[in-house]
């Protein structure tokens, strides 16, 4: 029972640090992972460039993230836009970064982290924004003045990404090795970012990413069906890769419609 297990920690904690106190945090069965892109310069300009939805994942590790979050109602999203931007100015920030939340499905919203620096899934924000963030991480980073307002932010359309990991699709364990072959999807509405060529090997250590399959539409059931083309000719020979994963999940009707948490992935193990 709860009871026990808070005394049980009680007493752990009075013989490992000599006071009693617990920490106590919420819990929530169907959370979904939603993040915020920010910007600020020196000069205490602060601005947002919209949200990612990122619940698709296994092991607190991102496998799909998208932009905009599905699914959420306009004036929730406006206050999670607001409080990471009030977050950063508070602290003055002066970089890229990105503010995370857990969203419950009633509207609710709390701060988890922020992370101060580029995150993986930076493409999908720049796909509908037409911002590249690196570029204004290192203008910031020189000291200049942002060159855009958020009244000068301007979204277009949806974008998803698929982490493509040296891994087995279906137990998700390892797969490093020497890589023979790979062919990446263009396109319009498609961008592939990876390091990986013909005579590459998978180290056994370190991450497993071997690319990010990033795509845009005019709206999500649009970048679903953009995804769908581009897993099916994306090409990567010699090692097992996720790419069968992400083709099973983009045809999976509770993501299609939107019925993501945290454990989505786990729950299907």
């Amino acid at each position: 029972s709860f009871i026990n297990a808070f005394l049980t920690a009680q007493s752990e904690s009075l013989a490992a640090f000599g006071v009693p106190d617990v920490y106590i945090e919420k819990y929530f069965e169907h959370a979904r992972h939603v993040e915020v892109q920010v910007i600020g310069d020196k000069f205490g300009h602060v601005i947002h460039l919209g949200d990612r939805d990122c619940s698709v994942q296994r092991r607190h590790q991102k496998l799909i993230e998208e932009a905009p979050a599905p699914f959420i109602p306009a004036r929730v999203r406006k206050r999670i836009h607001k409080a990471a931007v009030d977050g950063a100015a508070a602290v003055r920030y002066n970089n890229v970064g990105t503010v995370e939340f857990l969203y419950i499905s009633e509207g609710e919203f709390y701060f988890l982290e922020m992370n101060t620096r580029i995150q993986v899934e930076h493409p999908v924000t720049e796909m509908i924004t037409g911002i590249d963030i690196v570029r204004e991480q290192i203008r910031i980073a020189d000291g200049k003045k942002l060159r855009i307002d958020q009244k000068g932010v301007q979204f277009r359309g949806h974008s998803i990404e698929c982490r493509i990991n040296a891994e087995d699709p279906d137990t998700f364990t390892p797969s490093p090795g020497l890589i023979n072959s790979c062919v990446f999807p263009g396109g319009f509405g498609v961008r592939v970012d990876t390091g990986i060529y013909p005579g590459y090997t998978v180290p056994p250590t370190y991450d497993s990413l071997l690319g990010k399959l990033v795509v845009h539409g005019e709206d999500r059931n649009e970048a679903i069906m953009r995804m769908r083309r581009a897993l099916e000719e994306i090409r990567i020979e010699g090692v097992k890769t996720s790419i069968d994963f992400h083709k099973k999940l983009m045809t999976d009707s509770d993501f299609t419609e939107g019925r993501l948490w945290t454990k989505f992935v786990e729950k299907r193990a």
